[in-house]
């Protein structure tokens, strides 16, 4: 290999378009190798959205797969074609709907991808009569579980749409040299895949949160009936099972993610836990604590992100002090502002809209973490959070839910308490609003761990050595659990 290799971040909803954890990951990867040559493909909603990034010299392409913008246009395969098409079509919708046709999935998958590639409209097809009914003839079979929940010709309609716009990225053209590295599970491995299999090019994988229990989470209050939830979170389910076998490496950001991995059926040995770094520099000790008994919290204002069980527990602190204050800083995304309305409406439900400020988003997030005493985190889902190693850099103490990387960040340098828990958070943010000598000696606990295990420094360098193993051979980063520990001597 002659020089450093190019890769191609494969992005959902992030990078660079929003700004947040994954995408604040991207950008020090991308800043951190400037002799490194980037392309970003980036799955997004309309393919409208603005850049939320200045993006340096080193990303030498930008491209997006709108999933919900306008329908790709073209027409329906006919006649043989047709035929050839309904015939995978159904063996791909049974292997979503009984574990005994799952080994289907993978190579219907590539079937389609194929089809798309070659000048088939995938979107056409999927949106025909044909395929409608080939799944109304098909989940009504009385060997599935579809079948007792009488799914209606409206269930149909649902679940087509859903599935046309996940498979959109199927017809975009992969990367077909150097790295492909998937920052996401889900619908971002997809492009992943392809380059793999018809290029031959090296996918890496890197998980935050774990995609596939999100879309759990964020399914169990869709309006749809369960056989439209039955067949979506089936393909996210094998879809993810895939990836995870399919990718040549994976580099999980906390060892919470192995598990999940394992279970979908990737070699441990092509598991490397690479953990988020901060630059300690950016994040100095916060200094002197506001006047008055203060939690804040910075983030992207979402469900997943749970402010409701926070603003909860903030109304039991106010009870006990009167004095508190509770800062949000952070933006909804676009779709998102409902949320936001919601949990403004909970401020004046519980009486402390007074004492709850939301303060939007803040340019220097670092300010955001100086103005708490204690910095929250109430998430019902994370990786391995930037907010909360950001804040422990800045020697804050903070209070954070037991999701995902948290425990393996924090140890015994803040408090964990289970999420969705309002009365255990309210509990642990009064413990430490009135012991100012034990949050000093948190703060300071903090900061040490974060310059001794999660600097930027050793971040890049590891994936700067994992980009240029994959280049050479794909099969020398595989990567034995036993030598983990050494990852964490790598110098920053």
């Amino acid at each position: 290999m002659n020089g450093p290799p190019e890769v191609t971040l494969l992005t959902e909803g992030t990078y660079p378009y929003a700004h947040g954890g994954v995408s604040v990951w991207c950008d020090q990867l991308v800043r951190g190798m400037p002799d490194v040559r980037f392309h970003v493909l980036g799955i997004t909603g309309s393919g409208s959205e603005p850049h939320a990034w200045a993006l340096p010299p080193n990303v030498a392409s930008v491209s997006s797969v709108p999933l919900w913008g306008r329908t790709p246009q073209g027409k329906a395969p006919r006649g043989r074609a047709l035929r050839r098409f309904l015939a995978g079509y159904e063996r791909f919708l049974l292997s979503l709907l009984d574990a005994d046709f799952e080994h289907h999935f993978a190579d219907e998958l590539y079937e389609l991808a194929e089809f798309a590639l070659s000048g088939g409209s995938l979107s056409a097809a999927l949106r025909g009569e044909d395929a409608l009914r080939s799944l109304q003839a098909l989940w009504r079979r009385p060997f599935l579980a579809t079948h007792q929940a009488r799914p209606t010709v409206h269930d149909a309609l649902q679940a087509t749409d859903l599935l046309e716009h996940a498979l959109r990225p199927l017809a975009v053209q992969p990367p077909s040299r150097g790295v492909a590295h998937a920052v996401t599970g889900g619908l971002a491995v997809l492009p992943g895949l392809t380059a793999r299999r018809f290029h031959g090019v090296p996918l890496l994988l890197s998980e935050h949160g774990i995609y596939l229990r999100e879309r759990y989470l964020s399914y169990r209050s869709a309006p749809y009936r369960w056989p439209v939830k039955a067949l979506i979170l089936g393909f996210f389910r094998l879809l993810a099972t895939e990836g995870y076998r399919g990718a040549d490496l994976i580099t999980p950001c906390n060892r919470y993610n192995r598990r999940w991995e394992e279970r979908g059926g990737c070699d441990p040995q092509r598991i490397r836990t690479v953990y988020n770094g901060v630059d300690p520099d950016l994040f100095p000790f916060a200094g002197p604590e506001p006047e008055a008994p203060t939690l804040s919290w910075a983030g992207r204002i979402d469900p997943i992100k749970d402010l409701e069980t926070l603003i909860e527990a903030f109304a039991l602190v106010q009870a006990e002090l009167p004095d508190a204050r509770l800062r949000l800083f952070g933006a909804a995304p676009a779709g998102g502002e409902v949320y936001l309305e919601r949990c403004r409406k909970l401020t004046v439900e519980l009486g402390v809209e007074e004492a709850v400020v939301f303060e939007g988003r803040i340019d220097t997030v670092r300010h955001a973490y100086a103005a708490g005493s204690v910095v929250m985190l109430s998430s019902v889902s994370e990786g391995f959070p930037f907010s909360l190693i950001e804040a422990m850099a800045c020697g804050r103490p903070t209070v954070s839910t037991d999701v995902g990387g948290v425990r393996e960040a924090v140890a015994d340098a803040g408090l964990v308490v289970p999420p969705r828990e309002p009365e255990a958070m309210a509990r642990a943010a009064l413990e430490l609003l009135r012991d100012r000598p034990r949050r000093a000696a948190l703060g300071e606990a903090a900061r040490t761990r974060v310059i001794d295990r999660f600097t930027l420094g050793r971040t890049v360098a590891t994936f700067r050595g994992v980009y240029e193993a994959l280049a050479a051979d794909p099969r020398s980063a595989a990567w034995s659990p036993s030598a983990e520990p050494a990852l964490a001597r790598c110098s920053a």
